[in-house]
């Protein structure tokens, strides 16, 4: 070992006290949520050890994935879905009443899972680049702070959306003097208790803080179309459609799109007493932003006019995480990454690399199937 790496930060250290990360491994696994954790399970039940064989890297300091860092009110009952990992159930690890907060329950299975099935993230450890290691003809994993390079044969790539939240651009945002923040940001409805709050998006975060900010202040929903709300039941033989639909759509190279662009918002009992109670009456979306507010769209009651806001809620949904594989090109000209494989969580340009938890695989039962799938295609291209 040199003199400069010696000197150098000291290397990060797994969960539980385990060893330091390693200078090489068959597979590097970024993420430490749904998707990683499902994948890091399969690769050890093919004979990787966790440490050794296959590194879990976790840019958070604790457990729980992105879920640790949503608003206290979601609770396990108002999620879509919580699917369990593999090999234990979340009854199994003691936890099941639908009424905890999701930002406490799902770190706190997490790391029952981590803890039982031994699987040894490193944390925290964020990856800011992947490239070619032409010399070792591996891929090296890079980290903005860190004590220099991991390099591994193979890369899954399980960093979900959380930290890219998407907001668009309207003229004058600048300038609004109120508060801006993103479903990324926001905490409770107390916070804009008699304000007048704009809440902007078509999807089911935006009904779930719409209602709860209406009980406390006067809101405005503003979407680009009108929203579609269904009676019809999520079947399994529906999902599969919906599935089938993003999946194309990758396997093209095109951006997968969102869950509400494939589907409608399920009419559940709450939001029926909130349309009924005239909260969910959607709003042509507003042509500009100014000092005070809004300026109203063609299609609202005064257009060009002027309609004053202390706040605008933007949620507009989140992109994927796929900045730190830039160097290897991988997007097509239109945005999205073309998949292959037999879940489509394969890059088609680098069968190395996988992505579980993009496109047809977004959801937690779909990263639990990406997670076998991506074990067994990986464990095959490296003849273990």
């Amino acid at each position: 070992m040199s003199r400069a790496q010696q000197d150098g930060p000291p290397r990060p250290v797994a969960s539980g006290g385990a060893a330091p990360l390693p200078d090489a491994v068959r597979v590097a696994v970024i993420g430490a949520g749904q998707a990683g954790l499902s994948a890091a399970y399969h690769l050890q039940r093919r004979g990787l050890e966790s440490g050794r064989d296959f590194a879990l890297l976790d840019e958070n300091p604790a457990p729980g994935g992105a879920w640790q860092h949503r608003w206290p009110s979601l609770t396990l009952s108002n999620v879509n879905r919580i699917n369990d990992l593999p090999g234990l159930p979340m009854a199994q690890a003691g936890i099941a009443a639908d009424s905890i907060r999701a930002s406490a329950a799902v770190p706190a299975y997490y790391a029952a899972y981590e803890e039982r099935l031994g699987l040894r993230a490193h944390r925290p450890v964020s990856v800011d680049r992947v490239r070619e290691d032409a010399g070792a003809l591996r891929l090296e994993l890079r980290t903005p702070a860190g004590p220099g390079a991991l390099r591994a044969d193979a890369v899954v790539s399980a960093t979900g959306t959380w930290d890219r939240p998407y907001v668009p651009y309207y003229p004058g945002a600048a300038a609004f003097g109120g508060r801006q923040l993103h479903t990324h940001d926001y905490r409770s409805p107390g916070e804009f208790a008699g304000q007048r709050v704009a809440v902007v998006g078509g999807g089911i975060s935006a009904v779930q803080l719409l209602q709860e900010i209406a009980q406390v202040a006067e809101v405005a929903w503003f979407t680009r179309r009108p929203p579609e709300f269904t009676d019809r039941e999520f079947t399994p033989e529906l999902g599969h459609a919906v599935i089938a639909r993003v999946e194309e759509r990758v396997r093209r190279g095109e951006r997968p799109g969102s869950v509400v662009s494939n589907t409608a918002l399920p009419l559940t009992p709450g939001l029926r007493a909130a349309r009924a109670a005239g909260i969910l009456t959607a709003r042509p979306m507003f042509a500009a932003l100014t000092g005070a507010g809004v300026v109203q769209g063609p299609g609202d009651a005064r257009p060009g006019q002027t309609e004053a806001f202390d706040a605008i809620l933007w949620c507009t949904g989140f992109r994927f995480r796929l900045d730190h594989l830039a160097p290897l090109r991988q997007r097509e000209p239109g945005g999205g990454v073309r998949m292959d494989g037999r879940l489509a969580t394969r890059v088609a340009r680098d069968h190395r690399i996988h992505l579980p938890g993009y496109g047809p695989t977004a959801s937690t039962i779909g990263a639990n199937r990406a997670g076998r799938a991506v074990a067994r295609e990986l464990m095959e291209l490296l003849g273990a």
